[in-house]
């Protein structure tokens, strides 16, 4: 596996932004084979590297209208690259740069075993169970998923595809974008039988990239938010509403840790909306080992642990004495009332990029670094450049983590990993090339 090739545009034709693309592409497949521009053999006696036969196409929603344009377009100006997945957002991400509310797109070419990989959407689902793997033998450890932000039990279907990986565990976010969510899913492999001709753009439901065991991947999460009271357990609930905190009223104990108290309404209402909420497993909210210890003490140092997924919250029940947030939750969940600021964020960012880079230089088993072959970056749409002070900061502070190496993604409405849907959140996945 070598480095991913990379190409991304800004223009308001989207076929002009694409012949951009097609043009980097171009040259960069032709440094591969060592080929001058022209056509000339660059190193005489050099075989001719193949063209990774898969895709990723991401598109600020600009160009919504034109997905199925787009698509059949690099299908046939790129034929060798037989499989194609991706999605709108309302800005899309490339290495050191972010195109946000501005016409893009971007395509990256992964460099990855054909066996290794399955595009699967609506018409062409992943296997039900592991035990049923394709007639080739595939079977997916993790998938890079693309949802659409109008799927109803959106959480239920992240975890029910995830169960459908040997890992258990998928990565990936949700379309964003003013037209609605587009997906791009068109797999070589075809259709199940019955469902007509597939012209590779959806609306609804999840579509993806499934990929196999042997593909070396890293996947890390950011969280923007910062705890400002301590951790609650959720001792009583009805659906969305929480009614009871530590067997106390769950809406005292919330105007407690803000300081706040219903007398003086306007202040009181003020601070409840720049309000969130960290809502983390149950086992996170038990004292002991495990990894809820180490959650716990990652809050304590003013960071929200991996597993806390950050929810708004929505309303309040005085008669009940409940709090409502943004998510169905469950007795024995912890809850910590959180404050989402830049300067969060950028803590946050940094240390999930020093982990990163501390766990590819120093991989477990072996004495050698791993080498990133390309990288994928779901962030919210509410972060980027403007949320971290300045264009492009969020995208360049992950590349001096990673280095110069490829990276693509989008600004989402919803960020996916293991099973969890967050917000508010980044999740960078690494492709590394085998030992």
């Amino acid at each position: 596996m070598g480095l991913f090739p990379l190409a991304h545009a800004t223009h308001p034709q989207w076929a002009v932004a694409a012949a951009l693309v097609l043009a980097q592409l171009r040259a960069q497949l032709a440094a591969r084979r060592g080929v001058e521009p022209g056509g000339a053999s660059a190193r005489a006696g050099t075989a001719e590297a193949e063209v990774p036969s898969l895709g990723l196409l991401y598109f600020t929603d600009h160009f919504s209208a034109h997905a199925q344009d787009m698509l059949d377009h690099f299908m046939a100006e790129l034929p060798e690259v037989t499989d194609w997945a991706g999605t709108v957002g309302v800005g899309i991400a490339a290495t050191g740069v972010e195109y946000i509310d501005e016409p893009a797109l971007a395509v990256m070419l992964l460099d990855v075993p054909a066996d290794q990989y399955r595009v699967f959407s609506g018409v062409a689902p992943l296997p039900a169970a592991l035990a049923q793997a394709s007639p080739s033998g595939f079977v997916a450890a993790t998938a890079l998923v693309h949802a659409d932000p109008s799927t109803s039990d959106l959480p239920e279907l992240l975890a029910e595809l995830a169960q459908r990986t040997a890992s258990g565990a998928v990565f990936g976010g949700v379309s964003s974008g003013r037209q609605g969510g587009v997906q791009l899913a068109h797999s070589s492999r075809g259709a199940m039988r019955g469902q007509g001709a597939a012209t590779g753009v959806f609306r609804g439901g999840l579509s993806g990239v499934a990929f196999g065991a042997a593909l070396g991947m890293v996947t890390r999460v950011t969280q923007g938010c910062t705890p400002i009271a301590p951790q609650r357990t959720i001792t009583e609930t009805d659906r969305h509403l929480v009614l009871t905190l530590d067997h106390q009223p769950a809406l005292g104990v919330l105007l407690a840790d803000l300081g706040v108290n219903l007398d003086e309404p306007q202040a009181a209402m003020a601070r409840l909306r720049s309000t969130l909420v960290g809502l983390s497993p149950p086992s996170d909210a038990q004292a002991g080992s495990g990894p809820g210890l180490a959650a716990g003490l990652a809050r304590r140092r003013g960071q929200l642990g991996g597993d806390v997924r950050v929810r708004h919250v929505i309303g309040l029940d005085p008669q009940r004495e409940g709090v409502a947030v943004a998510d169905t939750v469950a007795v024995g969940e912890g809850w910590v009332s959180c404050e989402r600021n830049p300067e969060a964020a950028r803590a946050d960012l940094m240390r999930m990029c020093a982990e990163l880079r501390e766990d590819l230089e120093s991989p477990e088993g072996t004495d050698a670094p791993r080498r990133v072959c390309g990288a994928v970056y779901v962030s919210c749409a509410g972060r980027g450049g403007p949320h971290f002070g300045h264009p492009h900061a969020e995208l360049q502070w992950v590349r001096r983590a990673l280095g110069d190496v490829p990276l693509i993604g989008w600004f989402a409405g919803g960020e996916v990993a293991g099973q969890q849907l967050y917000g508010y959140s980044g999740v960078l996945t690494v492709f590394v090339a085998p030992h």
